[in-house]
């Protein structure tokens, strides 16, 4: 997509810009929060320009974020009345022109609610929104919380040395999302796998073999072949549903139909399918593990919380504030605007970044600080408006009765090694937390 680039428009100096827009510069959180925190301070709406990408808008604060995000009309993740033609998950231009090659020209390679815009997606939205409220989810929470006490009992035996991410934190909500969602336990690997496949599209250590891992193009490779991969393993479980249908929710999307009273087609269920399957357990994972991470440094608050489980929601909140593992979605302005005394052209490209909207000082005191006395916490963790994460109820009730039933068992956190940062910069966290784990 060309950009038009406006005679206000002020460019962020080359290290800042490479350090957020390439992939590589996820893969250290000081340096990266600190190009936030810079951003912030002296450019907070500047425009990027980084080899290899196009120009993006870089969208730092916490209020702008808000004033885009409320405004799908202006500001859109699909590209407005031309469906598929801008792509709200962050690639190079070789990675762009590689999925229309496999599209017929299309950036929308999956039909799913973040490439979507109303009122499509409004429309998409409706097929799950009931299930996903809290009063629906209330029902699910006692086989939740059977889920927390499996995996909490199979730690307690003492002192523990583990990593906190592949031997804990992603099981847990992996086997909640695929359980509630109608996937048997013994295909939890193939998510699994699919699922870091799809998330670790930048990262060398889950690289497919079937990927030129130096093409230009690798990551949208690998984006590519894992979605495809997920496309052949939902077919056969949308097929199931609509044949033999089943109180869960696979059979809820598979069976949706619209107005005319036909069955959406069934890319629409694989888009469903694989956003459940992917972010419906990724996000939380992250954030579970980055809390642990948190409450290895402040000893005192997980004494505290011990003492006092009515604190759970407080931590839960501040561990998405502070965590943030939706880093960033993509727009684009369907006309010409004004923000912070710039002008965004029709046609611009922005990046909201929305673990820097988290850490913003105008918003949160000591934004670097992790505070479960915050009130009120406005973090946007699971980003604001339209497109604000329908999952996030259940993410929080799944941190919310895991932290439960594991802080009044646990003594001690702490890091025994040197953490490792999936390299993406959409969605993830930590890839590998040693930590030592000190028990009742």
């Amino acid at each position: 997509m060309t950009t038009v680039e406006s005679a206000d428009t002020t460019t962020i100096p080359d290290e800042i810009a490479r350090q957020i827009v390439l992939p590589e510069g996820h893969s250290d959180d000081a340096k990266l929060y600190e190009a936030y925190r810079w951003l912030r301070e002296n450019q907070p709406l500047a425009q990027a320009r980084v080899e290899g990408y196009d120009p993006l808008w870089l969208v730092s604060k916490h209020a702008d974020l808000m004033e885009i995000e409320r405004q799908p009309q202006i500001f859109s993740a699909g590209g407005g009345e031309n469906k598929g033609s801008h792509n709200p998950i962050l690639s190079n231009q070789a990675g762009d022109e590689f999925t229309k090659t496999l599209t017929g020209g299309s950036l929308r390679i999956l039909d799913a609610l973040p490439y979507l815009d109303p009122p499509e997606h409004t429309t998409i939205k409706d097929v799950a929104f009931d299930w996903f409220r809290p009063a629906n989810l209330k029902k699910w929470e006692d086989r939740i919380r059977e889920t927390a006490r499996e995996s909490v009992a199979r730690l307690v035996s003492g002192n523990r040395d583990l990593d906190a991410v592949h031997e804990f934190a992603v099981f847990f909500p992996l086997h909640v999302i695929m359980s509630l969602f109608g996937v048997p336990v013994e295909d939890e690997p193939r998510m699994m796998a699919l699922t870091q496949d799809l998330f670790g599209v930048a990262d060398p250590d889950a690289a497919r073999d079937d990927v030129e891992s130096l093409s230009p193009d690798a990551a949208a490779q690998q984006w590519a072949a894992a979605i495809a991969d997920f496309y052949a393993y939902f077919d056969v479980l949308v097929e199931s549903r609509r044949a033999e249908p089943q109180d869960d929710l696979a059979t809820l999307i598979a069976v949706a139909k619209d107005a005319s009273g036909e069955y959406f087609p069934k890319t629409f269920a694989y888009g469903w399918f694989v956003a459940i399957a992917t972010a419906g357990h990724d996000t939380t994972a992250s954030t579970l593990a980055g809390c642990l991470q948190q409450l290895a440094a402040r000893p005192d608050i997980l004494d505290r919380v011990r003492g006092d489980l009515s604190l759970v929601p407080h931590v839960v909140n501040e561990a998405l504030r502070i965590v943030s593992p939706v880093k960033q979605f993509t727009r684009v302005a369907l006309a010409d605007y004004e923000l912070r005394g710039r002008t965004i052209k029709a046609g611009d490209r922005l990046m909201l970044l929305f673990q820097s909207g988290n850490r913003d000082a105008e918003v949160f005191d000591n934004p670097d600080t992790f505070d479960i006395d915050r009130r009120p916490n406005k973090q946007i963790a699971f980003g604001y408006g339209p497109h604000m994460c329908i999952g996030q109820h259940l993410a929080k009730l799944e941190m919310k009765v895991m932290l439960e039933e594991l802080l009044p068992e646990l003594r001690r956190v702490e890091v025994s090694g040197e953490p490792k940062m999936i390299q993406t910069n959409f969605v993830g966290g930590l890839r590998h937390l040693p930590v030592h784990l000190t028990f009742a």
